[in-house]
């Protein structure tokens, strides 16, 4: 399925961003790397073992929705096409509702929420001329429910949800697929780079994501779904039981998280 087509993935310099260029990489596909840092764009592009033919470094920031149209034409221009685009940026958060700024909720929004729809805003006029594409969007499980310390980052992936939910219905006919994965608990640095209530970095790593899933198998599971055409996909261990808590008994959900993690953390 990934045999020399052509995958572009944000936030590719790091954790399931990075697992995925190197899985999209031993599956045959042409991977364009994004990410503000180029200098990891370089080391996830050789660790891979991508050459310069097979790949492109595009280094880019989510927050500069103004040049999303022209990276999306260098891309075109190398390539010919764009077969996938996997939306991994992202920041997450740690901090109470009453110690965060208006303008750190801005920012997540902003670049968990927003820039998704611009890229994919720009992207889109490809995926409807040749009639096929697929769109990643990576949620997350709090996008499913909203958990202390996370106010924003949960209300920016449930966003997520319902726009592209949207999408899907609005483009099958085009052949274009939309995949929404839902991770839980995943050994990144997602928590040491997670944005505090100063929008300082929170700079430590939770228990639990120290203990998770690896981001290789992550990536393994998520191109999984893509293969399948999955609409949705829940990634993780126990924690997932907490999507259909919600779904089935909320108020045992509600009794599971009400406390959890606040008070060790305000």
């Amino acid at each position: 399925m990934f045999n020399n087509k052509v995958v572009w993935i944000t936030g590719a310099s790091s954790g399931i961003g990075e697992a995925l260029v190197g899985a999209c990489a031993a599956a045959g596909a042409r991977v364009v790397l994004s990410s503000r840092r180029e200098s990891e764009l370089l080391r996830v592009q050789q660790a891979a073992g991508l050459s310069s033919d097979t790949s492109l470094v595009l280094p880019m920031d989510m927050s500069l929705r103004d040049d999303f149209n022209t990276q999306t034409q260098l891309v075109i221009s190398k390539f010919g096409s764009i077969d996938f685009l996997f939306h991994v940026a992202g920041i997450s958060q740690r901090s109470l509702v009453k110690d965060t700024s208006i303008e750190i909720d801005e920012k997540l929004m902003w670049v968990n929420f927003l820039s998704v729809v611009a890229l994919t805003k720009a992207v889109l006029p490809q995926f409807l001329k040749q009639q096929s594409g697929h769109i990643l969007v990576m949620s997350s499980l709090v996008g499913k429910f909203g958990t202390p310390m996370r106010s924003a980052y949960s209300a920016s992936k449930h966003a997520l949800h319902g726009y592209f939910e949207s999408l899907r219905a609005e483009v099958w006919k085009q052949n274009i697929y939309v995949t929404i994965a839902c991770p839980g608990y995943i050994k990144t640095n997602i928590s040491l780079n997670a944005v505090n209530a100063s929008g300082g970095k929170y700079g430590k790593m939770d228990e639990n994501q120290a203990s998770g899933m690896s981001a290789d198998e992550c990536a393994r599971k998520i191109l999984n779904g893509v293969r399948k055409h999955k609409k949705e996909i829940l990634i993780g261990g126990k924690e997932i039981l907490g999507v259909y808590l919600k779904r089935f008994f909320p108020g045992l959900l509600w009794l599971k998280i009400r406390d959890y993690n606040i008070a060790a953390k305000s």
